[in-house]
């Protein structure tokens, strides 16, 4: 396409969204307040699977070693559970290390503990990690059929719970988020239709001169898009101030490690360039639909 053709296409685009300012207005204001929508609604669930995949990294697995094992039979068990597939690191802790975190871990009430330091009932434990969460489950039962292994644990509710709110988070985040979508493009393409309604005598004409049916349709194309466009950019300013003013005032003041928020950048790119591509992609796909519905080229 030459770039003047091009230019040609930008002009009637331009042209159109003013000759229909108010359609152009109620549109442009559906794809903001979606974008809006989509914005925050993305926003928290980059935050939720960033989440999700802290905590999936700090869960792990402890099995504990019978009392009765010999060394020989502890290097035994640790090289059948690095041979289980999908476990990443197996790492020994001594039954005095274990007393040692439990005594940190319980506080002023760890006290009393100290008293076991000569005659230590607990178990030397392996602390085994997975690839992801949801293979735990398939590792214990593995693990549970090994020689000298007393129990294992792998906080099985926590895991299976975060697997099931992250799966149901996601599908209600797709169905909201497309159907607000899907509201946008019915009223982008409204718009084009007032356009192409008010434009078919020229149209007609255009036809009768030998026309391509692509330079008819360009300038839609362009309407839409340029719309789309448009009513992306209070959208991306709102959510990167919003999420700035987040991460600078409370990310600090967080005081798990696992919960944190995404980095300003590159989050800000990223949701920027995510809102612009939905906000196009809004207005092209809306055009193209009055196109084949109302514009028989």
């Amino acid at each position: 396409m030459k770039l003047s053709t091009m230019g040609r296409h930008l002009r009637e685009g331009s042209k159109n969204i003013i000759r229909n300012s108010w359609m152009t207005v109620a549109s442009v204001g559906a794809v903001t307040t979606t974008l809006v929508l989509v914005g925050i609604f993305l926003t928290l669930m980059l935050n939720l699977n960033q989440l999700a995949q802290n905590i999936e990294d700090e869960v792990q697995m402890s099995v504990y070693i019978q009392l009765t094992a010999d060394e020989t039979q502890i290097n035994e068990l640790e090289e059948n559970i690095k041979q289980v597939n999908n476990v990443t690191s197996v790492e020994f802790s001594s039954k005095e290390e274990e007393l040692d975190k439990l005594i940190k871990d319980m506080g002023e009430e760890g006290e009393q503990w100290k008293l076991f330091e000569q005659n230590n009932p607990l178990n030397d434990v392996f602390i085994v990690r997975a690839e992801e969460a949801s293979q735990y489950k398939a590792i214990s039962q593995k693990v549970k059929e090994f020689s000298n292994v007393d129990d294992v644990t792998y906080q099985q509710n926590t895991v299976e719970r975060l697997l099931t709110f992250n799966k149901y988070a996601r599908y209600i985040g797709f169905a909201f988020i497309s159907a607000l979508i899907l509201t946008a493009i019915f009223l982008i393409s409204n718009t084009i239709k007032m356009t192409i309604i008010a434009r078919q005598d020229e149209i007609s004409i255009m036809k009768l001169v030998g026309a391509k049916n692509s330079f008819i349709r360009w300038p839609f194309f362009v309407e839409g898009m340029l719309m789309g466009m448009l009513g992306s950019i209070i959208p991306i300013a709102l959510v990167l101030f919003g999420y700035k003013y987040l991460y600078t005032n409370f990310n600090d003041r967080i005081n798990m490690s696992f919960v944190e928020l995404l980095p300003f950048d590159p989050f800000a790119w990223q949701i920027s360039l995510l809102l612009l591509g939905i906000g196009v992609v809004i207005g092209i796909w809306g055009s193209v639909m009055s196109v084949r519905k109302f514009l028989n080229v």
